[in-house]
């Protein structure tokens, strides 16, 4: 607590408060109101446990699919995407085009006929489902342990940008935005964050573009942005250019650096994340059939590959606009000035916006962290309810007991929420501790979800030991950088820790799996792709979900096609 009150107080004295005036308060007090409206509203519709944890499995692609991106555009992007672009120009873009389009298109191709098919109601389940209880519950707790950690880093970003802009106390901030996303989705469940969701991705664009534009013109377009990174860094050549991207993974080697891209980055962190992440697949499973829930993240990837250039020139914007973080980045990542990676955004409001405009980038950045606080209460409420609470404390009860216990555990979600926050105060670049997380988290858990889905001889006692084991390599990873034993840089501990915690999960369970007993076959079906008929993974194309935009296959290959263009542009 005290670590994040000083630098509250530093970023005071580093005079980026702003001076916002009444129709910038009108815009955020209408924000809050149509936030409530929703929330009221999409209560009416909530009867059952399933109406508030998946909303009734109703919802059309095109809202799931916008809901699946804005769940995700909370502080991993708005503060961690804008804080690598700062601190490392261009590269970050691998985040988007090797670190999460591919991944999408798989999880929408391949990962989602076996999620919605099997109607489980939660990731976790699907484990349980697949390998028994022992993985079941090893999942269930760290994915819950991971969610209100994720939703701590949310509303801390929230609370800095409240408290540096507006000037409102941190502990205000943090409860103000605690206690709305508590109200909304305890009213309407996942409707009202998925509707909510919407809503927010239009305000988080709005915000953006802005800002990538008024900045672009202000440095003379990408042209001036390039001379001005020429200008003040040796490094320009790795912040200008996307490969080998040696500055982002902190391996010299530039064959390496990319085998650390490729591998820890864009397959295994990635795949990790996007296609195992119940927080991300909760809104494809709300979708109204198979069709749907297969494009939800298909619809989701073209806004997220063209998303990244509002986000990642902003952060190399800021670095060059902003006296203070230009000096902090020239000195290494040091300053007195209070300032870290972190405050690019709010530097270039500060620096850039005018009154008026000020309200809606402040409501977009409300909107971000408040969307992606929402995706973890909502996941972690679903999976405390069903995969804990319901699997193994309290069973066999009526749905509506299921229903009130799901309304109390979001309450408990918050308040854990509220803890967490101040754990990434720690961190200059909170991406590093986002990074970490998904290492710890995501890249076992794929691993043994890849393993045990196309090798049908994974045994159920592999899939729990191999989680454990994964995990616990990627957190010896992390801390033998931590103490000087290993020496990496930038997130390259985190794609270390990744590609160890895959490759001994993987080991682990093979081994394991050759000296226990399998499961049969008739309990795999619709779990395992070898013994599932093909007819089960299509997807619906006749009525509402006729026509040829709608195959996922081409929406899958469009969305890597526009990737791999990307690519090319700032190879």
């Amino acid at each position: 607590m005290q670590r994040i009150e000083a630098a509250v107080n530093a970023l005071a004295e580093a005079n980026l408060r702003l001076d916002a005036g009444p129709v910038d308060y009108a815009l955020l007090a209408v924000y809050f109101a149509l936030v409530l409206g929703i929330g009221s509203l999409a209560r009416r519709s909530v009867s059952s446990s399933l109406d508030f944890f998946l909303a009734g499995r109703s919802l059309p692609a095109w809202v799931t699919g916008l809901a699946f991106i804005s769940a995700n555009l909370g502080a991993v992007e708005i503060f961690g995407m804008t804080a690598n672009g700062a601190q490392f120009g261009i590269p970050t873009v691998h985040y988007y085009w090797i670190g999460a389009i591919p991944a999408m298109v798989f999880l929408g191709l391949v990962m989602m006929p076996f999620y919605y098919g099997s109607k489980v109601r939660s990731v976790p389940e699907f484990l349980r489902l697949r390998f028994g209880r022992f993985a079941h519950l090893v999942n269930a707790l760290s994915f819950a342990l991971a969610q209100v950690l994720i939703a701590g880093v949310n509303l801390y970003a929230l609370s800095t940008v409240v408290n540096a802009l507006l000037g409102w106390p941190l502990w205000s901030s943090v409860l103000v935005a605690a206690v709305i996303v508590l109200v909304y989705t305890t009213l309407g469940g996942l409707s009202a964050a998925v509707y909510n969701e919407v809503m927010q991705f239009f305000l988080i664009v709005a915000m953006l573009v802005p800002i990538t534009l008024v900045g672009l013109h202000k440095v003379g377009g990408w042209s001036g942005l390039s001379d001005r990174i020429r200008a003040v860094n040796p490094d320009a050549a790795e912040q200008l250019n996307a490969w080998p991207a040696s500055n982002l993974t902190g391996i010299s080697n530039a064959t390496l650096s990319v085998l650390g891209i490729v591998f820890g980055l864009g397959f295994v962190l990635s795949f990790g994340y996007w296609t195992t992440n119940f927080a991300e697949v909760q809104r494809a499973l709300a979708a109204r059939n198979m069709s749907a829930a297969r494009r939800t993240p298909l619809i989701g990837a073209y806004p997220k590959a063209l998303i990244a250039l509002v986000i990642v020139i902003p952060g190399m914007l800021a670095a060059v606009l902003s006296p203070e973080l230009a000096a902090y980045k020239a000195a290494g990542g040091t300053s007195t000035e209070g300032v870290t990676y972190n405050n690019a955004i709010e530097l270039l409001i500060r620096d850039l916006l005018p009154n008026g405009m000020l309200g809606v980038v402040i409501t977009g950045l409300l909107a971000a962290f408040m969307a992606g606080m929402a995706a973890n209460v909502s996941s972690f409420n679903t999976v405390f309810t069903y995969d804990l609470w319901q699997a193994y404390v309290v069973k066999g009860r009526p749905d509506d007991y299921y229903l009130r216990v799901g309304r109390a555990v979001t309450v408990l979600g918050c308040v854990f929420a509220v803890g967490t926050a101040f754990i990434a105060s720690g961190y200059n670049n909170i991406m590093d501790y986002l990074q970490t997380l998904f290492s710890f988290f995501n890249a076992p858990l794929f691993a043994t979800f890849i393993l045990g889905m196309f090798w049908k001889r994974t045994t159920p006692l592999a899939g729990g030991v191999g989680l454990i084991v994964g995990t616990a390599a990627a957190v010896t990873v992390d801390q033998l950088v931590r103490h000087d034993v290993l020496h990496l840089a930038g997130q390259g501990p985190s794609f270390v820790a990744a590609s160890a915690a895959f490759v001994l999960d993987i080991l682990v369970s093979v081994g394991v799996s050759l000296v226990t007993r399998p499961k049969p076959d008739s309990e795999l079906v619709g779990l395992v792709w070898a013994l599932t008929p093909r007819d089960q993974l299509k997807a619906d194309d006749t009525a509402e979900d006729a026509g040829w935009y709608r195959n996922p296959a081409i929406l899958g290959g469009g969305a890597l096609l526009l990737a791999t263009v990307l690519n090319v542009i700032f190879w």
